[in-house]
């Protein structure tokens, strides 16, 4: 009987250290951070198809966007998909793509991390030539590999409540971790 008690501790003890870990777990998942997965061609060579992130979810709430921050947000067209992109606009800021080359309050945006020219999307939601201003509460986005990208071009600024959160860290592929900065000079 002794031997029946301990084992059921035992037991009780371990089950006590899984709740506890799992909700910890999704504490963090749900309010802290959130791995994701990099899908498609977007951001090349910034991020790549497979890499796997991580999106600190508590950034927005304890500081404001910034050009050149990577972020996770829901899809304007489909809340279930996550894009993840560069800010290049903030509120209140100007933007026009004009003869291949982006610019924001009137000055040309110096982009290493892209191959440039940048161009609108036909039918897309910013035309060569023509200046938009970011409304309030919204952000202006683009992938790293333009002519691959659905970003802000085709659909606009994305409300800040549909940002999930800012990319901080990249954990696969192996030889590619570490932290992600933000890669903006204008």
């Amino acid at each position: 009987m002794e031997i029946l008690k301990k084992v059921f501790e035992f037991v009780m003890d371990i089950l006590e250290t899984v709740t506890f870990v799992g909700s910890i777990f999704i504490v963090v998942y749900l309010f802290v951070m959130q791995p994701n997965e990099v899908r498609g061609q977007s951001m090349d060579n910034t991020f790549r198809n497979g890499e796997y992130i991580l999106t600190n979810k508590l950034a927005y709430k304890f500081g404001e966007p910034q050009q050149g921050d990577v972020v996770v947000f829901k899809s304007p067209e489909d809340k279930d998909i996550d894009f993840i992109k560069r800010i290049i606009g903030i509120p209140g800021d100007k933007i026009m793509i004009k003869n291949g080359q982006v610019i924001i309050n009137g000055m040309a945006l110096s982009e290493t991390y892209i191959l440039p020219p940048t161009y609108p999307l036909e039918g897309g939601y910013l035309q060569d030539g023509t200046e938009i201003t970011v409304p309030e509460n919204h952000l202006f986005v683009m992938g790293d590999n333009r002519p691959r990208s659905s970003d802000s071009r085709a659909f606009g600024p994305v409300p800040i409540q549909d940002i999930i959160g800012k990319v901080f860290f990249r954990y696969f592929p192996t030889h590619r971790i570490g932290t992600i900065g933000r890669l903006y000079n204008q």
